[in-house]
């Protein structure tokens, strides 16, 4: 349901906040002015649980217009582990159910609601997949919170808002009392503009870093020379598997997948350092920040997964990339040799054909359409072809089946999706995780968004890990694709 947003009027402490509810009493909504900075306002969250920003760094992009910020569920979700044949979003949909939330036309559209990760190996609730050899960060297939409040962000109208719902509370006084309680805290924590503790603020050395098990790990030499920058391929290997998949498209298996190498590197600051100068130097429209207990998910994503609004569903897949040049002529050449490749345009636009199967299996019959096709956009070290598929959601069907439809997103896997992924645990033999999984909102009116999440550090017992991959199709040549990884990590290797 939605409504107009309520009044707003100002307060004895010199501040606008709602003094009027919506008819049920709720969401309560107070508006920021001057409008905050968004990293400095979530640096002063994560002294709360399970602190969480999905962030529009990169601002001028077309679907960069939003960013939220939240933490202190009142309810957290999590599965260690997926496994076939069960329903993983079970508990969250009972948990959301019959909330009686309200929907404020004209507010940023994340108003609280469930939010959180989604790792690569949540594939195998619903395919029957191999176990990969080594897991040695032991992330969990499913994270979630229960979110009801949120910071949101509107980028266009350079306004922002705390929404604050009640929840769990169902008495209409008593959650009327806690939206109201849980709103001043917020604020409280805002004005004062000091956090009680820094998330990680300790940072990870030699004495408390855990060895990881791993079989090998071969040197990696990038630009600014690393010291201690690790991968799980050599480069030499890296050619054979690449060769490995040509092969295997030659055999008739699969027309594409989707290899990677995981970069890793010794932690040497903490990650709310990691994600600040990760922001600056490669900024992202579909950036983010997530921690639980001892981990935590920062991300530079240049790529949306899959969004729901007012039914409408909505996909990006990134496909082709070339690195930036320093010389804006020669960047533009660039641009034109991306968008005339051959190579890389077929590789898109298999991937685009994936996902309108995909969507198929939860749209409404011939409603899905691809707007765009092999579109260049341009961002902070590389430029990607993009393109655009949407569709009409089924009637009856919600956010979660359309999740449970097209996870992992198909320009991580390839295609055929099934065999590409069985190929790609058989190569990389390293458990995924986060990567090419993806961080997402879903509020309790039914919207959702979410990143496929590249370009994506994952922190955890002193310890960074950071996979590069790239699509290898029947024209890849395997130099070519190990260069193109790196080009891909060169944004993240900076912020190291």
């Amino acid at each position: 349901m939605q409504t107009k947003p309520a009044s707003f009027s100002e307060a004895s402490d010199g501040t606008s906040e709602a003094s009027a509810a919506t008819p049920d009493g709720l969401p309560l909504v107070h508006e920021l002015t001057p409008c905050p900075n968004v990293f400095e306002t979530f640096e002063l969250l994560t002294a709360l649980p399970n602190p969480l920003l999905l962030e529009s760094a990169r601002r001028g992009a077309r679907v960069a217009r939003f960013s939220f910020a939240t933490a202190d569920p009142f309810r957290f979700l999590e599965i260690e582990s997926a496994k076939f044949g069960t329903e993983p979003f079970q508990a969250i949909r009972s948990a959301m159910k019959n909330t009686n939330t309200q929907t404020i036309e004209g507010l940023p559209p994340f108003q609280g609601g469930a939010a959180g990760l989604a790792s690569y190996e949540l594939g195998r609730c619903w395919e029957r997949l191999p176990t990969p050899t080594h897991d040695e960060f032991q992330m969990p297939a499913l994270a979630v919170g229960l979110y009801d409040w949120v910071i949101a962000w509107d980028h266009e109208a350079e306004r922002a808002w705390v929404i604050s719902q009640g929840l769990p509370e169902t008495d209409r006084d008593k959650r009327h009392r806690r939206a109201h309680e849980r709103l001043r805290y917020v604020l409280g924590l805002i004005q004062d503009g000091h956090p009680i503790r820094s998330l990680g603020a300790s940072r990870a050395s030699d004495r408390n870093r855990q060895p990881l098990p791993v079989a090998k790990l071969s040197p990696q030499f990038a630009a600014g020379q690393l010291d201690g920058l690790t991968s799980n391929f050599s480069r030499d290997d890296y050619l054979r598997a690449v060769a490995r998949v040509i092969e295997y498209i030659h055999a008739g298996d699969v027309f594409q997948a989707n290899l990677s190498q995981r970069l890793l590197f010794p932690a040497n600051q903490t990650p709310l350092e990691l994600y600040s100068r990760l922001r600056q130097c490669n900024s992202a429209p579909f950036a983010g920040f997530f921690s639980h207990d001892d981990w935590t998910v920062i991300s530079a994503s240049p790529e949306r997964f899959v969004s729901v609004r007012e039914g409408e569903v909505e996909t990006r897949p990134i496909k082709g990339t070339r690195r930036r040049r320093h010389a804006p002529e020669a960047d533009l050449f660039t641009r034109d040799e991306l968008r005339e490749s051959e190579k890389d345009q077929a590789e898109n636009v298999m991937i685009v054909d994936l996902l309108r199967n995909d969507l198929s299996r939860i749209c409404q019959p011939s409603s899905i359409r691809v707007p765009r096709l092999c579109s260049v956009e341009t961002y902070e070290t590389v430029q990607h072809l993009v393109s655009e598929i949407r569709g009409q959601l089924r009637v009856g069907s919600d956010c979660w089946d359309l999740l449970q439809s097209v996870f992992p997103g198909g320009s991580i896997t390839g295609a055929p999706k099934i065999r590409a992924m069985e190929i790609i645990n058989e190569l990389e033999q390293t458990a995924r995780g986060p990567y090419c999984g993806s961080l997402f909102y879903a509020g309790f009116d039914g919207q959702m968004d979410s990143n496929i999440l590249i370009r994506t550090f994952t922190c955890r017992r002193g310890w960074i890990q950071c996979p590069v991959g790239g699509g290898i199709v029947a024209q890849s040549n395997p130099l070519d694709e190990y260069n193109e990884t790196m080009h891909k990590a060169e944004g993240m290797l900076r912020a190291l």
